[in-house]
Parts: structure tokens; C-alpha cells; sequence
């Protein structure tokens, strides 16, 4: 009954992403990409909610909280609240510069203001090499999801299943196709995850499940997560908005003041994380000894729920996946026509940037199968690279009259040194690594910018 449930829901999705196209003829590059910067309110708020609240929500959030207790999950939810100011002041910003410069991709609006062929090329390969932490990130939860049903097929078969379906929203409708599908994943994953949590209090009571979880792991932070927490909330907020799947979001929007409508709705969605805390919390309370940390959420599905409540959780939690999957791929294939191969013709970007995509879901799948990692892990990774734009951006938006080689050297001193103190394992009391190499990103940015002898930008009209 579960798997019956769940691939009607699927069945139901492709309708959708077959029905967003209804009506229109042969989609443009901007329409595939960007909905030709046509998409209402409604929209655009589902799309955003769609990227943010992804299978890290339903899978990555309770495994971490499951395997390294719940203060470990502090930090998630903080940065996310925080991060909706941000979204609200910069996002129409980031918008109206998509705009002026006819942008579709991050890259673009670098190119367009800076005028620089080098900058335009650091910051699309290394937007590319930070979103494959990302990627794999969704397919690490598609798995646990998919087994969740009772699919004892090997993790090859079900990430292989997960990446097809992901192409082929994306083949039918490009972005239309991932805003309509976002509405019923929305609708899905609240479902399942209020549905999950009341059934865990109804079985066992909150109570019961907090003082039996605080058996097993503390609830309490010293210093150093306490230190953690703070700087990761700070640092991630900033990252949050300049991912180039979520720039690329905005760009889909009809004005500057739909996505300020979308942002202050958007808070909402933190209700639903008191039901994922009391399922998690079920997990660690029950003694559960799973094969993955990202399986806590399932094991209270699996245990308390009947079979079609099962598919609607597995397809909540699948449809997430697949939705932010196809999301990465739509960014990262207008990256690669558009800004690594300038001079190809618009008429065949959107043929190549297909190709492109293919190629991502399988290096996604290589990394998926040979570098297991805790979700939030992953997490974590792709944010020390990504929010080391946020300075760039920042001069962009608000027209800042800044060296092109100042912003490279800053961005690429900040990454490198974020990847060197990740593989080294540094410990700087706590403090988010990302969040120091930000601080080297700006400092590198100012003293270039001011040993230069002339700028080499123009002043925004």
C-alpha cells in the first residue's frame, strides 16, 4: 500500500510538470530558466520554499540531531530564521540587478557589473564545484527516503531512479515544471512531517519521549557549541540568498515586490520543526540502532504509521529531493552555456545545458556512492565555498565601486582556505570555519582593492 501511495503521488507530479506547460509553445532560454521573469507571488514563494526546505529538512535535520544530539540542530534552525531579513532586503535587490543586466545565472550578474571575463570565470566554476556537496546532499536523502518504503534494492538503483526522475522535470518544463511540482511537495512534506510528530506524541506523549531522550544525549551546550552554533547561524544566513540556484529563483519573479511578499510569508514554514524535533527525539528515546543517522525520521514513520500514511511521507520527503535536485541542475547548466562557453548560441544553450545536467547527476551519483557523509556535513561544505560570494554580491547590489581583482582574490583566498581547514580538520574554538574565511575573503578583498592604482569597474548609472 505504501509504494502504491507513493507512485501515485509521483504519477501526480509528472502530471503536473506536463500541465505547467499546457498552453505554450517552444520555451525560450529565459523561459526554461527563469520563467521569463513572469512568475507571481504564489509562485515564487512555493519555488523559494521548495529550494529551502529540502529533504535536509525531513532527513539531514532529525539525523543530525539523532546522531550528534539535539543542540546539534540549534544552529539549522537558527540560520534559517535569520536568513529571511537578509532575503528580505537583498532579495528584491539581487532582482532588480537580474534585471538590468538581462541575468539567468549568478555568474552574469558578476559579468554584467564588473565587466570582468576572469571574475565571470571564478565564480562559475566554483559555484559548480561547491553545489556537488549539494547534490549529493539530495540524493543521500532520496535514499534513505526511497528504503523507507521497504525498497531493499542497492543505493546505485535508487540514487539512478532519483536523478532520472529529476531530468525528466526538468526535459518537460524547466522552472515551470519545479514551481507547479513545489505546491504538492509543500503540501507533502508538512503533511508528513505534522502527521509524523503527532503520531510519536500520540504513542508514546512528549514527555515521555524528551525525558527518555535526555538519557542518552545531553541537551545542554558548553562553549564550544555554544560557539558553533552562533557563528554558524550568522555565516549561513549570509550564504543563504546567494546561492546560485536561489539568485536564480528570484530572477523568475514579476517585480522587486513579489519576492518582498514572499519573504515575509515565509517564516511560516518553522512550525512544522517542533514535529520533527519530537520524531527525532522518538529515535534517540527508542534506542533505535539504525544503519544510517539519516534514517531517524523514517524509523518513527516506519514504526507508528500505516502503510499509506508511509507513501505520503516517503513522497513529502522524495519530492523534496527531486525538487531542490532539479533546482541544482537548472543553475548549474545555464552556468556552464552561458558563462564557461560564452560564444555558444542562445538557441542551443538550453539543448547543452541538458547535457550539462546529465553530466552533474552522474558525478553526483559517484560522489553519493563513494563519499557517504552525515547530511549536515554536506551541509556545512557547500556554505564554507557559496557564501564566499556574499562580498561580491554585496558590491553588485548596492552599485559598489570595486576592483574585479579585488573580488577574486578575496573569493578565492576565502574557498581555499575553508577547503584547507575542512580536510585539515582545524578547530578554531568552535567558531565556524566558513566564518573566519570570510572574514580572510574581506580582508584580502580591501588590501587589493586599495594597493591597486585605478579601478577598473564603471559606476552603475
Amino acid at each position: 500500500m505504501a509504494t502504491a501511495v507513493f507512485l501515485g503521488f509521483i504519477v501526480f507530479s509528472l502530471y503536473l510538470a506536463i500541465r505547467s506547460k499546457s498552453g505554450r509553445g517552444p520555451q525560450s532560454v529565459h523561459d526554461f530558466f527563469v520563467a521569463s521573469r513572469q512568475f507571481g507571488a504564489y509562485l515564487v514563494f512555493f519555488l523559494a520554499a521548495g529550494e529551502i526546505y529540502s529533504i535536509g529538512t525531513m532527513v539531514g535535520f532529525p539525523g543530525g540531531i539523532y546522531a550528534k544530539g539535539p543542540t546539534y540542530g540549534v544552529w539549522f534552525l537558527g540560520y534559517i530564521l535569520l536568513a529571511y531579513p537578509v532575503g528580505y532586503f537583498i532579495g528584491p535587490k539581487i532582482w532588480q540587478a537580474g534585471k538590468r543586466y538581462n541575468a539567468i545565472t549568478l555568474p552574469d550578474l558578476f559579468k554584467g557589473h564588473f565587466q570582468s571575463r576572469t571574475l565571470e570565470l571564478v565564480v562559475a566554476a566554483s559555484a559548480i564545484l561547491f553545489l556537488l556537496p549539494w547534490g549529493q546532499l539530495q540524493f543521500t536523502g532520496l535514499v534513505a527516503a526511497l528504503k523507507g518504503l521497504g525498497w531493499n534494492f542497492q543505493p546505485f538503483y535508487l540514487i539512478l531512479i532519483s536523478a532520472m526522475l529529476a531530468f525528466t522535470y526538468i526535459a518537460i518544463a524547466g522552472v515551470r515544471a519545479s514551481a507547479y511540482i513545489a505546491v504538492l511537495k509543500d503540501i507533502l512534506m508538512v503533511a508528513a512531517i505534522v502527521i509524523t510528530g503527532v503520531a510519536v506524541s500520540a504513542e508514546v506523549g512528549v514527555t515521555e519521549v524528551f525525558h527518555a531522550a535526555s538519557l542518552h544525549v545531553s541537551n545542554r551546550m558548553d562553549a564550544h557549541q555554544l560557539t558553533f552554533s552562533m557563528s554558524t547561524m550568522l555565516f549561513q544566513s549570509l550564504g543563504f540568498y546567494v546561492m546560485p540556484f536561489a539568485v536564480q529563483n528570484f530572477f523568475t519573479a514579476k517585480s522587486a515586490n513579489t519576492i518582498r511578499r514572499t519573504q515575509v510569508a515565509m517564516p511560516l514554514y518553522m512550525l512544522m520543526y517542533p514535529f520533527l524535533v519530537v520524531a527525532s527525539y522518538y529515535a534517540i528515546s527508542q534506542n533505535l540502532h539504525l544503519a544510517s543517522p539519516n534514517e531517524a525520521f523514517f524509523a518513527a514513520a516506519i514504526r507508528l504509521l500505516p502503510g499509506w500514511l508511509l507513501g505520503l511521507v516517503a513522497a513529502g520527503a522524495s519530492l523534496s529531493g527531486l525538487l531542490v535536485l532539479a533546482g541544482i541542475c537548472l543553475s548549474i547548466g545555464p552556468i556552464v552555456t552561458r558563462n564557461l562557453l560564452p560564444n555558444m548560441p542562445e538557441n542551443k544553450q538550453k539543448a547543452s545545458a541538458k547535457v550539462v545536467i546529465v553530466i552533474y547527476l552522474i558525478v553526483s551519483i559517484v560522489m553519493t556512492l563513494l563519499t557517504p557523509n552525515l547530511m549536515l556535513t554536506l551541509i556545512n561544505t557547500t556554505y564554507y565555498g557559496v557564501t564566499q560570494f556574499f562580498p561580491g554580491v554585496i558590491a553588485i547590489l548596492f552599485g559598489l565601486r570595486v576592483r574585479p581583482a579585488a573580488i577574486a582574490a578575496g573569493m578565492l583566498t576565502g574557498q581555499i582556505l575553508a577547503i584547507i581547514l575542512y580536510v585539515l580538520q582545524v578547530d578554531l574554538g568552535g567558531l565556524n570555519l566558513g566564518l573566519g574565511c570570510l572574514a580572510v575573503n574581506v580582508a584580502v578583498l580591501a588590501v587589493v582593492h586599495l594597493a591597486m592604482k585605478r579601478p577598473h569597474v564603471h559606476a552603475l548609472s
